[in-house]
């Protein structure tokens, strides 16, 4: 990829970030009126960032940046087709049973062991699932561990 790729990569993600962001602030009000953190937070933070690192990657592109090759190309492939299959089984598997089941694949690609690989997804999903259920009351979905 050259810097003219570069420009162009940030100039797609700037568009998905300002059509990410615009999308979290048409989600409707909660219950009982507008809150501090709301469920169009997160996403909006999330477009924020993705906002500073497209103009970043336009402003200041790698001059001899190159596409990855062989491992690389299949190792980034797995990860797109982890993050996609994690999206779609959010929430018929729930929050908990999906992450760590995605993060403990990326942990594994990335060069961990399984167990540790998935123990650190497992961690790490309860980790986040507490703070936003529990820290922001935003309901994660809990699909298959969900008690009603």
């Amino acid at each position: 990829m050259t810097s003219f790729g570069d420009r162009i990569l940030g100039l797609g993600l700037l568009v998905l970030a300002v059509v990410y962001g615009w999308a979290a602030q048409q989600w409707p009000e909660p219950f009982g009126g507008a809150e501090g953190v709301g469920p169009e937070t997160f996403p909006t933070i999330l477009s924020v960032v993705l906002v500073a690192g497209s103009l970043y990657l336009m402003i200041r592109p790698d001059p001899d940046a190159q596409w990855p090759v062989g491992k690389s190309a299949l190792e980034l492939s797995i990860s797109l087709v982890v993050l996609v299959v994690y999206t779609l089984l959010l929430e018929p598997l729930g929050f908990v049973i999906s992450t760590t089941l995605a993060v403990g694949t990326l942990s594994w690609r990335m060069g961990g062991a399984p167990l540790k690989a998935f123990m650190t997804g497992l961690v790490s999903a309860v980790v986040v699932f507490v703070l936003f259920n529990f820290g922001l009351s935003l309901s994660l979905p809990g699909g298959l561990l969900e008690v009603n």
